[in-house]
């Protein structure tokens, strides 16, 4: 036995000096090679090696770079032409691999039950349903493979969680990597888009704006969904900060520094000063990023959000509203005095004339009156759609294609979708379609206020982000579509961060349902 032992370990030396120097080998050739590359490939090539290996180290990465790399999707399209998968698509994918390789390794695919998988899949069945009479197939696939990644990415942030570790207080801790990765994600365009207002001086002549600002617009290459993404991250951040300043006042009261909960988190003072100055940050600047894109959608959504959060801030309700009527009389009251600016109150204002509806045909067209004209044309397109396939609509993600057979005679021009994500998806996926499509954001709405009831700070300050994040999309659905360039992956991560809430609530639910046991003497 003792002879086995110890050929098996000279054997398993020998091995490992083989694989040394094969290492060694191929690090040397490697080297040669980037040596021979220009600088630009080659800083490619090591900072693509070095995301595969910490993502097959931990998938959390390639999903960090990923909400990185996504937003450049548009400007890659335009740099180097329209391409099947831009790069966020490429490394979401690889990591989406990474994950379903390292579950078949160890012989575990776990899928996580969640509040919302039911949701999810009915709305993804009856939009592929609609797909049976489409007229084009490879649209509705396109469009249906954002929602399969949406529910993949919120399931990859629950598994890598639920699988981390059991215990509540790592779980915890893994929201908060969670969260600071959106943030992150979100903190890069916001600075991008400041620039391009502010410092760039110069830019596209139609994003002119006060005669000397050029609107921002980030790498999405339009101000509209770009600001549509600057208010996910900005409204979540102010929910974070606002948790997070709300610990720190009780644990100063209190003289425990550890977060509420199941099985607290013990976070240091320089650790919640740290998160509260970075959260913070990150919403002031992603505010500012919406403020200046001169988006009048996302206005109305960023100040809707904000009212909601502000609504559902305390836990009482009346407290709420109280808070919400003295905000709506500091606001009305800046407005009389000029303390906010002529020009954006005019810019408010004038947002009525894009939610009106009529009949577009005959009307005289001039510079001042086409964008509204054109989004009305194409409302009317989507309606007479849906009266013609009442059911299922004409094909999800088939609304381009469709377009023509439905066109007013002065808009022949599709702009790819109706200007009114309500509106698209009832043209899309008929009545049936736009019913499962309201009963997953009703299921999504429902999960985050319960939570909101029953967390504490600071994860109820997440949770109460999110909500302002779910009001803010809600929104803006009304004049755009926001399911473009890859804002639908920060979403799923979203949704996975509502459900790893979600696990907090019943840990919570759980001890406090054990303390009211009564004790049998």
């Amino acid at each position: 036995m003792n002879v086995f032992n110890a050929e098996f370990l000279r054997r398993r030396e020998v091995n490992g000096r083989v694989w040394t120097g094969f290492v060694v080998l191929l690090a040397i050739l490697c080297g040669l090679l980037i040596a021979r590359l220009p600088l630009l490939w080659a800083v490619g090539l090591v900072g693509g090696t070095a995301v595969a290996l910490l993502t097959l180290i931990n998938p959390l990465v390639g999903l960090f770079v990923t909400l990185l790399v996504a937003p450049w999707g548009a400007l890659e399209n335009i740099v180097r032409g329209p391409a099947a998968l831009d790069s966020g698509q490429l490394l979401l994918l690889f990591t989406l691999a990474v994950w379903l390789g390292r579950g078949l390794a160890y012989r575990r695919i776990f899928l996580p039950r969640t509040f919302l998988n039911v949701p999810l899949a009915l709305f993804i069945f009856v939009a592929a349903l609609s797909l049976l009479n489409a007229p084009s197939f490879s649209y509705g696939f396109r469009e249906l493979i954002k929602w399969l990644q949406i529910t993949a990415v919120m399931l990859l942030v629950v598994d890598l969680s639920v699988n981390r570790s059991p215990i509540t207080d790592h779980r915890s801790r893994f929201m908060f990597y969670v969260l600071t990765i959106l943030l992150l994600a979100g903190l890069s365009q916001a600075i991008i888009g400041i620039w391009q207002f502010g410092l760039r001086g110069d830019g596209p002549e139609h994003f002119l704006v006060l005669g000397r600002f050029y609107r921002a617009y980030g790498t999405f290459e339009q101000p509209n969904p770009y600001a549509g993404y600057m208010n996910l991250t900005a409204l979540l951040a102010v929910g974070a900060f606002l948790g997070l300043i709300a610990t720190l006042w009780q644990q100063v009261a209190s003289g425990r520094w550890q977060v509420a909960g199941a099985h607290p988190v013990t976070l240091s003072p320089p650790h919640l000063l740290t998160l509260s100055l970075f959260t913070g940050i990150t919403a002031v600047l992603c505010t500012l990023a919406v403020l200046f894109s001169w988006s009048r959608g996302a206005w109305l959504s960023l100040a809707v959000g904000g009212a909601v959060m502000v609504l559902f801030w305390p836990k009482k309700l009346w407290q709420g509203v109280t808070l919400l009527l003295l905000a709506g009389l500091l606001f009305w009251g800046g407005v009389r005095i000029g303390v906010v600016p002529a020009s954006i109150t005019e810019r408010i204002t004038s947002f009525s004339e894009d939610l009106r509806f009529g009949d577009v045909r005959g009307v005289d067209i001039n510079d001042a009156n086409y964008a509204v004209l054109e989004r009305l044309a194409h409302w009317q397109a989507a309606l007479d759609m849906a009266r013609e396939h009442i059911w299922l609509g004409v094909g999800f993600g088939n609304y381009e294609p469709a377009y023509a057979d439905y066109a007013l005679i002065n808009w022949p021009y599709p702009l790819g979708h109706a200007h009114n994500y309500y509106l698209n998806i009832l043209a899309e996926t008929g009545v049936l379609g736009l019913l499962a499509y309201g009963v997953l954001w009703t299921a999504v709405f429902f999960q985050t206020i319960r939570q909101l009831r029953q967390l504490d700070w600071p994860l109820r300050g997440i949770a109460l982000g999110l909500l302002g994040a779910w009001t803010a999309v809600t929104v803006h659905h009304l004049v755009d579509k926001l399911y473009v360039n890859n804002v639908y992956i920060h979403l799923g991560v979203m949704l996975g961060l509502l459900q790893l809430l979600e696990y907090e609530r019943r840990a919570n639910s759980t001890k406090e349902g054990l303390n009211r046991m009564p004790v049998i003497r």
